[in-house]
């Protein structure tokens, strides 16, 4: 089983949290945040990025113990978690974001951010024109 099959398994539990899909706020975590809306989540994100870099400090100022990996590791599983709630409220799935990653790989870090400046600056309607003729 792949990494990729186990975010995919998450990520349909989580539709079938949201309160249109009958997911109870009372018993459920994720139907909780997705019925209190995107600021619950969104700032859930923000909480365990900022939990992600911490745990990362501490491995930089206390060396890469098994406990303070185990802690990192936990940390971005949260985070992970917690995007996931993000990626399918907003009608996206893991699938989406591993298709972009297959799209960077082998382009240089640099190139690709350079790309994405000069797409950025370009005419927003040339931009909108361009994206509503790729739409299906």
């Amino acid at each position: 089983m792949s990494s990729n099959d186990t975010l995919q398994r998450l990520a349909h539990i989580i539709e079938g949290r949201k309160p249109t899909r009958g997911g109870d706020p009372d018993t459920s975590y994720v139907a909780r945040l997705l019925h209190k809306g995107p600021d619950a989540f969104l700032k859930k994100i923000g909480e365990e990025a900022t939990e992600t870099v911490m745990a990362a400090k501490d491995i930089d100022c206390g060396g890469a113990t098994p406990a303070l990996k185990a802690k990192l590791v936990g940390e971005v599983a949260d985070l992970w978690f917690h995007s996931l709630i993000a990626l399918v409220h907003y009608g996206l799935m893991p699938s989406d974001v591993m298709a972009e990653l297959e799209r960077r790989e082998g382009t240089s870090g640099i190139e690709e951010k350079a790309l994405r400046k000069a797409h950025d600056r370009e005419d927003p309607n040339d931009r909108n024109k361009r994206n509503a003729a790729q739409k299906p």
